[in-house]
């Protein structure tokens, strides 16, 4: 990851090349002021993301990290995802394309692994549409082009008071390009190690600058191929644990809804019909699930962008921006599971009955059975999704004689999706068909070609989302002080959001396989008013070169729960000019969405570890909670810049970070309420608490476990730890160097049940939530010629506990998961003024994702580690 603003004095030092190049080819200058004397005057006054304020210096109390688009280039990444995911600062569980199971085709971005609903992602400093399938209530990042994107501010502090609700974790500001003149083509593709999950790229973007605007166009198209589960060693197969605690054993196992049929009699048969004959069930029955699922899943993406504006008057500036996605995306999962919810009775033509005489050796007349089955006759469960996203913004912005500016925008948004799940089974009708005696479910060919053609259908579903909001701002210099001139900003925001979600008629009546899923709509809308200080408070002193005050406070009323209002203090002591002192205490809050507040209930299979079962998913009961209320953040940073003039080229940042959620919106981790709330012989317990109450926890006869686990206000959240960057620019050997060390320590990070049981993820790996590693580091070096240059980057991950096994490590085969260090290279060359090629490798020792007991899929956790192994990929780049 590479990444710039560690001091002021760099950003503006690179902002003025970048500018002062423009400048030498567009615009001649007096001979009484030169190009660079002009450009400062031009950037004195630049916004930043966490404020409204337009400053010159970069650096503000709030820790802050840009990256350029030549970092992204530089990782291959043809979606903003695959670069955000990687800072240290990321974590939890993030989707990307490596995730089939429950990704439904979205990426997203979790900053302190707090969850992506408490990232806020904004385009050019205003509000991204939420998208994906159903009532999306975050941001798709395959929604924003990579290939339009001029740089990426991240955010790392609650910036409420700011920007509203949802920046508890931080802000990712994408800014796109904006004055750009000519014609740039790019074609990049990029393959696997094992000769999958191929991707490939193309876009152009196009720009003019006249004399009373600029106007930037900009289209790309972008194909990912699939990666199957069968193709890699670690995830052929799915693993699964057996033996005597402390001398636990893994073997190759899978399902217990298995080929050909699997019956659990209520005296204690338990058979297996694999093979087309019944006999005694063993673990070879199992029906290994991974050779038919997705390791990373295919995609295509077409993406249009404009932005423009125009000078309707020397004083104001019409401004627009039109972003289009359209992605079509797929994931595969094994043959369905059914099983029949209420037992059936067998009764065998031998007996006077009209069933099959199968299994009468150990089935007796009359007794009731449970079934379940895996359905490989109808072939494999192929999910797709159609999603449509929309964006406009239009606006005006101006300048009043005094200096003070002004805008006024609106922004629209909207995202529809249609996403089909084939080769499901209505088994509501199936069960039907048996008590008609129309259907007997022990004789295989019931399963097969015309008898089971009438019960097999596919689930369509609609959702979507739309944003609405109006906004006006005003910014400008109060008062000159003795320390500086006092800033001021001041707005107000009028937001209206609404979600829906239409699940399928079959599945809406509970007629299908799994639980009935209920429908989700509802809207709310927001009122909002702001407003922010800078305040230079010392200068030119003794250990205070400049001490200087921010302060922010933001007024709002919702609809759907009331009013309250969120505020910001920010200080910056700069000692001397090598060093500077930062903090920031502001508290913040994120209102529940649409889909939180109205969300239908609806099944979730999950990966859960208990000993009074052997399956490995339980079916859990997930939705919304119309009476949530908002949750409340105190959030604290403190830290310090250090740029020393005897290594010029030299910057150092550390900082301290403290978040802690009050009214946490959240379920309860799933291994954490199996194991608070069934003991190991499948009996409830701990049934006074309301973590157990609520969970409504059982287990059936085929040892599926079943609980609620919807959303809550549950107690609190509470993270803090540090974030340490280094960044040294030098020349040596004849060539320009650049090196960055980010890292991220985490000290802690917990949440509390509904009872006030601390539950402690730091240093632990889940199976639902992702990844709380205490130590994360990333270290670049890039090297650049006359026409090339060159970069290493390197990864490390800490090794973690199995959240699985915390309370007893003999329990499980692999508790815990060691280190990793992922190398990337990546190189490019200028072969003339106008072609650049350049190419990389990722992953380049092709290191494995490690299996620990309790995983999420694949064996591993694709939310964290990269399970595609080595990736190679080029580009080439021409510009007119």
């Amino acid at each position: 990851m590479s990444s710039l603003s560690l001091t002021a004095k760099a950003i503006r030092r690179g902002l003025l090349t970048v500018a002062a190049t423009a400048v030498a080819t567009t615009s001649t200058f007096s001979a009484n002021v030169s190009a660079e004397e002009a450009q400062v005057e031009k950037v004195e006054r630049i916004a930043v993301t966490g404020s409204r304020i337009k400053r010159a210096d970069m650096e503000t109390a709030s820790p802050l990290t840009v990256i350029d688009a030549s970092a992204i280039i530089a990782s291959g990444a043809t979606s903003i995802d695959g670069v955000l995911q990687k800072m240290t600062s990321s974590g939890g569980a993030m989707t990307n394309a490596a995730v089939n199971n429950g990704s439904r085709g979205n990426a997203s971005v979790n900053l302190r692994g707090l969850g992506s609903n408490r990232t806020l992602v904004l385009v050019n400093g205003r509000r991204m549409i939420a998208s994906g399938t159903g009532a999306a209530s975050t941001v798709d990042l395959n929604t924003i082009p990579v290939s339009m994107i001029q740089r990426v501010e991240v955010l790392k502090d609650g910036a409420s008071a700011v920007y509203g609700t949802d920046a508890i974790a931080g802000v990712v500001n994408i800014i796109l390009k904006r004055d750009f003149d000519g014609l740039e083509l790019n074609v990049q593709t990029g393959i696997s190690g094992e000769g999958d999950a191929d991707e490939s790229s193309i876009d152009f973007t196009m720009g003019n600058t006249f004399d009373k605007g600029n106007v930037v166009i900009n289209a790309q198209y972008t194909k990912r191929g699939d990666a199957s589960q069968a193709d890699r060693d670690f995830s052929n197969c799915p693993i699964a644990e057996k033996g005597d605690n402390g001398s636990k054993e893994i073997y190759c196992a899978g399902s217990s809804y298995s080929e050909g049929g699997h019956i659990w009699g209520a005296n204690g048969a338990d058979l297996s019909g694999r093979g087309g004959e019944y006999h005694e069930f063993t673990d070879a029955d199992r029906f290994n699930y991974s050779k038919d699922s997705f390791l990373s899943t295919p995609m295509e993406r077409l993406n249009l962008s404009m932005a423009g504006t125009y000078e309707v008057s020397d004083s104001i500036i019409f401004f627009s921006e039109a972003m289009y996605s359209k992605r079509w995306s797929d994931q595969q999962m094994a043959p369905q599971p059914i099983w029949n919810s209420e037992s059936w009775v067998y009764q065998p033509m031998s007996a006077g009955g009209w069933m099959t005489d199968d299994l009468l050796p150990w089935v007796a007349d009359g007794e009731t059975v449970d079934y379940g089955r895996r359905m490989v006759e109808s072939g494999s469960r192929d999910f797709s999704q159609v999603v449509d996203t929309i964006r406009v913004v239009v606006g005006l912005e101006g300048e009043f004689d005094n200096g003070w500016t002004w805008d006024a925008s609106y922004n629209k948004g909207k995202n529809d999706s249609v996403d089909t799940l084939a080769n499901l089974h209505n088994i509501g009708s199936i069960n039907d068909a048996v008590l008609a005696e129309e259907f007997d479910p022990f004789l295989q060919s019931s399963w097969m070609g015309d008898s089971i053609a009438p019960f097999i259908y596919t689930e369509v579903n609609s959702g979507g989302s739309e944003l609405d909001i109006a906004a006006l701002s005003l910014s400008g210099d109060i008062v000159d002080l003795p320390a500086g001139t006092m800033g001021f900003a001041a707005g107000y925001e009028y937001r209206k959001e609404s979600a829906h979600f239409t699940p399928d008629s079959l599945t809406a009546q509970g007629l299908a396989n799994d639980p009935r899923v209920e429908a989700t709509a509802g809207s709310f809308d927001v009122n909002e008013i702001y407003a922010e200080l800078a305040i230079p408070l010392l200068s030119d002193l003794p250990f205070a070169e400049q001490v200087d005050l921010s302060a922010a406070i933001r007024y709002f009323d919702y609809s759907t729960f009331g009013s309250d209002n969120t505020w910001k203090l920010g200080l910056t002591w700069r000692l001397f000019d090598d060093l500077m002192v930062r903090g920031v205490q502001s508290t913040a809050f994120r209102a529940p969405t649409v889909d939180e507040l109205y969300g239908g209930k609806s099944p979730s299979f999950e990966q859960i570890v208990h000993p009074a079962t052997d399956q490995t998913q339980a079916e859990v009961t997930v939705g919304g909670n119309e009476l949530l209320t908002p949750e409340e953040a105190d959030i604290t940073t403190i830290g310090l810049v250090y740029s020393p003039s005897f290594v010029e080229g030299l910057s150092l940042t550390v900082d301290y970070y403290d978040i802690q959620i009050s009214n946490t919106i959240t379920s309860v981790d799933n291994n954490y309420i199996a194991n608070q709330c069934l003991d190991a012989n499948g009996n409830t317990i701990n049934t006074g608490t309301a973590l157990c109450q609520s969970s409504n926890i059982s287990i059936d006869n085929t040892g599926r476990i079943k609980f609620d686990n919807g959303l809550q206000n549950i107690g609190e959240t509470n993270t803090a730890g540090y974030d340490i960057n280094v960044a040294y620019t030098f020349e040596g050997l004849g060539l320009d160097w650049k090196a960055g060390l980010d890292t991220t320590i985490l000290d802690t990070y917990e949440e509390f049940d509904q009872d006030g049981n601390a539950i402690d993820y730091k240093g632990f790996i889940t199976g639902g939530v992702g990844a709380y590693a205490e130590l994360k580091t990333n270290f670049n070096l890039t090297a650049t010629g006359d026409d090339w240059s060159a970069t290493y980057e390197a990864r490390y991950i800490d090794g973690m506990d199995s959240f699985a096994c915390k309370d007893d490590t003999s329990k499980c085969y692999a508790p815990s998961v060691d280190s990793i260090v992922y190398h990337d290279i990546s190189a490019s060359y200028d072969l003339t003024n106008a072609v650049t090629l350049s190419g990389g490798v990722n992953n380049v020792l092709d290191e494995e994702p490690p299996y620990y007991t309790g995983n999420n899929d694949s064996n591993t956790d694709p939310y964290t580690y990269d399970v595609l192994g080595r990736y190679f990929f080029v580009r080439a780049s021409v510009k007119f």
